[in-house]
């Protein structure tokens, strides 16, 4: 699927689109999604983006949702012998959540085309690390929060959602699958926010995320490591703030 993903995406343009010209990946182009240009507002571009969006969501996120997938499937078939349709219906759910997340990511990339469109090089060269060292910092913070351990718990811990929340019928595998991928992106939202404002969305990132939620969800000591990342990205925002740390996304 990661291949598939790299061969839609690798004709489109990189980073963001400059109104009158192309800001490749200096400055504040590192605001986009490489390989997801906004280049202008239209229902077409949307369509797009949210394609592949949605693909690379489904790359990413179904290996470290397997076990919840399994753990629904196995339920389903103590209740009747249909188990794949209201399966597929869960991982629908699920995947529109996401969907729907993709939403916000395009009028942000978008906003961030026209806020780098408004900002000479120089200046863009300059707001770019304190842009991406404020969102580094706010993903590790949030990793210390409340609702951060409250998603992560819902996740790790599929016999207990299921059993919590098990609706019958297809449109209960619906209504589970829309709240799981809820929990979810409320447990992940964050590390795909840096991922957005890094502007790097090759294979190579996307198979680093993959691993980091991979063990924050399934992994028996990924509430340690979910503390660890947590300081590790607080350290690396204010390095990159300050300048002490070149990003090569971000460099001149």
């Amino acid at each position: 699927m990661l291949t598939f993903y790299q061969t839609v995406t690798m004709h489109l343009p990189v980073g963001i689109a400059v109104r009158g010209g192309t800001a490749g990946m200096e400055g504040m182009a590192g605001m986009a999604m490489a390989g997801i240009a906004a280049d202008s507002w239209s229902v077409a571009s949307a369509t797009t983006f949210l394609a592949v969006w949605t693909l690379m969501m489904a790359a990413m996120m179904l290996p470290a949702t397997a076990p919840m997938i399994f753990m629904f499937a196995t339920a389903q078939a103590k209740r009747e012998r249909h188990v794949a349709i209201p399966t597929w219906i869960f991982v629908a759910g699920y995947m529109l959540v996401w969907a729907a997340a993709g939403l916000l990511v395009y009028v942000s990339v978008q906003f961030g085309s026209e806020l780098a469109t408004s900002l000479d090089p120089p200046q863009r060269s300059r707001w770019a690390p304190l842009a991406l060292g404020a969102t580094l910092g706010v993903a590790g913070l949030y990793q210390f929060t409340s609702l951060k351990h409250i998603c992560l718990s819902h996740c790790r811990s599929p016999l207990a959602f299921v059993a919590q929340y098990w609706r019958d019928g297809r449109v209960g595998a619906l209504e589970m699958g829309l709240r799981h991928g809820v929990y979810c992106f409320g447990c992940c939202w964050a590390l795909f926010a840096v991922l957005v404002a890094a502007g790097v969305m090759s294979v190579a990132w996307m198979l680093l995320l993959t691993l980091v939620v991979f063990v924050e969800k399934l992994l028996p000591r990924g509430r340690r490591f979910e503390g660890a990342l947590g300081i590790a990205l607080v350290g690396l925002g204010i390095f990159v703030s300050l300048g002490a740390i070149e990003m090569p996304w971000v460099s001149d």
